[in-house]
C-alpha cells in the first residue's frame, strides 16, 4: 500500500458528536469554541487554525488557533448566522516561527557566528514574499517588503537580528509563509445554528376548542386570539396546539377514552382526518385556513408564535386510506390495523408503515405537510411520538425543512429509553421532551441535570422541561396541591432555559383517573370551559417567573448551571452564573410541598469573586426582598405556605458610588 504522508497529528478535535457523525447544537451570536490535539516528531513550533464556512457556501474562512496547554489548541469562530456551518482544523510547522526560538536560544547561549543562520531566516521572508499573489498589496505584503529592503546589502548582524527578530514580522510570516507539511483533520464537523428561541421559550399548550366562554360550544382561533393577552401577560413565548385537523368519525372515542362516543362528543384531535381533509386542513368548527392565519399574526404581534403538532398517523376517515392504502398496515383478513401501545388500544387512529414498498412517496407527502404550515407561518413544530417512526426518516426530513427554512424548530415528544431519546436529538431534533418530568428528589434531580448539562448530551440535546402534558400529570402534582405547582413551576423554569405548561395548570388543576396519570375529564375526548381568573390561580407567579427569566442572562443557559451544597435533604440549591459573572442567580427550593424545611446554604463566594469579608446583596426576586449578608453561609426556612423556593440576584457593594453592582 503506497503510504500516505500526515506530517501534524491532529487529535480529539471538540466538539464533536460521536466522533463528528452528528452535528452540535449552537444559536446565533454564540462562540464555537474548537479544541484538538496538534502535535508532530520533534521540537519545531507549530501553527494552526479553524476553517468553518456555512454549508452552502464555496470560500472557507479561518480563525487562528492559540496553544493552551500540553500539545492542546483552542479557536473561536464566531457563528452570526442561522444555518449549518461546516469546520475543520488545520495544522502545519511554523517553519520561521521554529527558526526565531531557535535564533534566541543561540543568542541566549552566547554563540556569535550567526551568518548562516541569518541567511537562512532572510531567505524564508524572500520565498513568503515571493509566494504572494502578484501585486498583493495588503499590510502582510508591506511589511515583508520593508524587511527585504532592510537586510539589503548585508547590514551589521544586529541590525539584520533587529529585522528578522520583529514580533510583527513574525505574525506576518505566521499568516502569509508558505505550509509545505500543512495537515488537515481527516473529516469536516457540523454545527447547526439556530435561532435563539430555539435554546431559550417559555411555551404553552392550549386545545383552541377549548377558548370558548360558553360551555358546550366547541372554541374557535377567534377565541384563541382572545386568549392570547392572557397568555403573554404570563410572560409565554411560544403558544403550542395540538393537531388542529378535521377529525374522524370512525371509532370516536368519548370522554375519558371511552370506547363509544356519544352524540356531541368531539373525539381526539390526534385521531386525523375526515371528509373535510387530512393534514392540510382545518377543522371546520375551529374556523377556516384564513383565520388560523390571522391567530398566527396575531400571536407575532404580541411578540410570540403559534407552534403546531405533527401527529404521524390518520383516522379511519383521512383521504389517504383511501388514496394511499399502501401506507398503512394490512392484516391476514385485508383490514388495517389500528394503532396499539398495549394494554392501551387506540380503536380511532391508524398508524404509518414506514416499511411500505412506497416509502418515498410517503416521506415527500410527509415533507409536503410540514412545509405547507411553514407557508402558513408556522415556524415551530411539536412532533407527536417521533420513537416510533424511523431515525433515518427525521434525519432527512429534518435537514430537508432547515436547508431552505433554517428557522424551523422540531421538538421532538419522545417519552422512551435514553438511547433513543438522544438518537433523535443527534437526528436533528431541536428540543427534546425530558424525564424531568419524573424527577422529584433532590439526588434524582441533582444526577439527571448533571447528565444533561455535563455530559456529551449538552452538545446536542436541548431539554423542553415541561412540567406537565395532556397526558401526564405527575403524581406530585396530584397530591401536592398548589404548593406542588409552585415548586415544580420554579424548578422547570430556572433549571431549564427552555420550559412549557399544558393549560390548566395555572389553575392548579389536579384531579386525574384513580391509579393513573391521566387527567380526569381530559379535553383529549371533551371541550373544557374554565374561569382563567378562579381564586387561587397561578398567573402571578408564572408571569413573575417568566419575567425573571428575561432580566437575567444567567437563566437564559443551561450551560453555567451549578449544583450547590445545602444541608437539608429536601432544599435543592444551585447557580447560574454568565460566564463573565456579570450576572448571577442562586436557587433555592423546597422540593417537599407539604412542609416547611430549614436549610443552610453554601454561598460560592470564589466563583463569584466575592472576599470571604466582603459585604454582598442578595435580592430575593420573587418577593422583591433585598438582604445584606457576609460570609459563605446563608440559613433558609422555605414554607411551602408562603414560599416554596427563593431566586436571588448576587449584587455586589461598590463603596465610591454608593450603589449596588448587580451581576445582571
Amino acid at each position: 500500500m503506497k503510504p500516505e504522508r500526515r506530517p501534524v497529528v491532529i487529535e480529539h478535535v471538540r466538539p464533536a458528536v460521536d466522533d463528528g457523525r452528528h452535528p452540535v447544537k449552537r444559536v446565533v451570536g454564540d462562540v464555537l469554541t474548537v479544541t484538538a490535539d496538534i502535535f508532530k516528531e520533534g521540537h519545531d513550533q507549530l501553527a494552526a487554525r479553524v476553517r468553518y464556512r456555512t454549508h452552502d457556501a464555496a470560500e472557507w474562512r479561518e480563525a487562528p488557533m492559540r496553544p493552551v496547554d500540553n500539545d492542546g489548541w483552542a479557536g473561536e469562530v464566531p457563528l452570526d448566522a442561522n444555518t449549518r456551518y461546516v469546520y475543520t482544523v488545520e495544522a502545519w510547522t511554523d517553519t520561521f516561527g521554529s527558526w526565531v526560538e531557535e535564533m534566541r536560544r543561540r543568542i541566549a547561549g552566547g554563540q556569535t557566528d550567526l551568518e548562516s543562520e541569518l541567511l537562512e531566516g532572510t531567505e524564508m521572508v524572500r520565498a513568503a514574499h515571493a509566494a504572494l499573489p502578484a501585486g498583493a498589496a495588503g499590510p502582510d505584503a508591506a511589511l515583508l517588503r520593508r524587511a527585504l529592503d532592510a537586510l539589503g546589502g548585508r547590514p551589521a548582524r544586529d541590525a539584520r537580528l533587529d529585522v528578522l527578530l520583529d514580533g510583527g514580522l513574525r505574525e506576518a510570516m505566521a499568516r502569509v509563509a508558505p505550509r509545505p507539511d500543512c495537515t488537515a483533520h481527516d473529516r469536516a464537523l457540523e454545527v447547526v445554528v439556530d435561532r435563539r428561541e430555539a435554546a431559550f421559550a417559555s411555551w404553552y399548550e392550549l386545545f383552541p376548542r377549548s377558548q370558548g366562554r360558553v360551555p358546550g360550544r366547541h372554541g374557535t382561533f377567534a377565541d384563541c386570539i382572545e386568549r392570547l393577552p392572557d397568555i403573554q401577560r404570563m410572560g409565554f413565548d411560544v403558544v403550542y396546539l395540538p393537531p388542529i385537523h378535521p377529525i374522524g368519525r370512525t371509532a370516536r372515542k368519548g370522554r375519558d377514552n371511552a370506547l363509544t362516543a356519544e352524540p356531541g362528543d368531539p373525539g381526539s384531535p390526534w385521531a386525523i382526518g375526515g371528509p373535510e381533509g387530512g393534514h392540510t386542513a382545518v377543522h371546520p368548527a375551529l374556523g377556516t385556513l384564513d383565520d388560523f392565519r390571522r391567530l398566527v399574526k396575531a400571536a407575532q404581534g404580541l411578540g410570540m408564535e403559534i407552534a403546531l403538532d405533527f401527529a404521524i398517523q390518520c383516522s379511519p376517515d383521512h383521504p389517504w386510506v383511501c388514496e394511499h392504502p399502501e401506507w398503512f398496515y394490512r392484516r391476514p383478513d385485508g383490514t388495517i390495523k389500528y394503532a396499539e401501545n398495549p394494554p392501551k388500544k387506540y380503536q380511532d387512529i391508524y398508524p404509518i408503515n414506514f416499511a411500505s414498498p412506497a416509502w418515498r412517496e410517503l416521506w415527500d407527502a410527509l415533507l409536503g405537510v410540514v412545509r405547507f404550515w411553514i407557508d402558513q407561518g408556522v415556524r415551530t413544530f411539536r412532533v407527536d411520538n417521533p420513537h416510533t417512526k424511523p431515525l433515518d426518516f427525521w434525519a432527512w426530513l429534518i435537514r430537508e425543512v432547515q436547508d431552505r427554512d433554517p428557522d424551523v424548530i422540531f421538538l421532538s415528544e419522545a417519552f422512551t429509553r435514553p438511547k433513543v431519546m438522544r438518537a433523535l436529538a443527534k437526528a436533528g431534533f431541536t428540543q427534546s421532551y425530558t424525564y424531568f418530568t419524573w424527577r422529584n428528589f433532590k439526588e434524582e434531580l441533582t444526577e439527571y441535570l448533571e447528565e444533561l448539562t455535563g455530559s456529551e448530551m449538552a452538545e446536542y440535546f436541548r431539554g423542553n422541561f415541561f412540567v406537565n402534558t395532556p397526558d401526564i400529570l405527575p403524581e406530585v402534582l396530584q397530591r401536592g396541591g398548589p404548593p406542588a405547582f409552585q415548586m415544580r413551576a420554579t424548578l422547570a423554569a430556572t433549571l431549564s432555559s427552555v420550559w412549557g405548561v399544558y393549560s390548566g395548570f395555572e389553575l392548579a388543576e389536579g384531579e386525574a383517573l384513580p391509579g393513573t396519570e391521566e387527567y380526569r375529564a381530559s379535553e383529549k375526548y371533551e371541550i373544557r370551559v374554565r374561569d382563567w381568573d378562579a381564586p387561587g390561580n397561578l398567573k402571578a407567579h408564572i408571569a413573575r417567573l417568566n419575567a425573571i427569566r428575561r432580566e437575567n442572562p444567567a437563566l437564559q443557559s443551561m450551560s453555567t448551571l451549578r449544583f450547590l451544597p445545602s444541608s437539608s435533604p429536601h432544599v435543592l440549591f444551585y447557580a447560574k452564573i454568565t460566564p463573565a459573572r456579570d450576572n448571577a442567580i442562586l436557587v433555592a427550593v423546597n422540593l417537599d410541598p407539604f412542609a416547611a424545611h430549614e436549610s443552610t446554604l453554601e454561598i460560592p463566594l470564589e466563583a463569584l469573586g466575592i472576599a470571604a469579608d466582603e459585604t454582598y446583596e442578595l435580592h430575593e426576586l420573587l418577593a422583591d426582598q433585598r438582604r445584606l449578608v457576609r460570609g459563605g453561609r446563608h440559613t433558609v426556612v422555605l414554607d411551602p405556605r408562603a414560599a416554596t423556593a427563593h431566586v436571588y440576584r448576587v449584587g455586589r457593594w461598590r463603596r465610591r458610588e454608593r450603589d449596588f453592582d448587580y451581576y445582571a
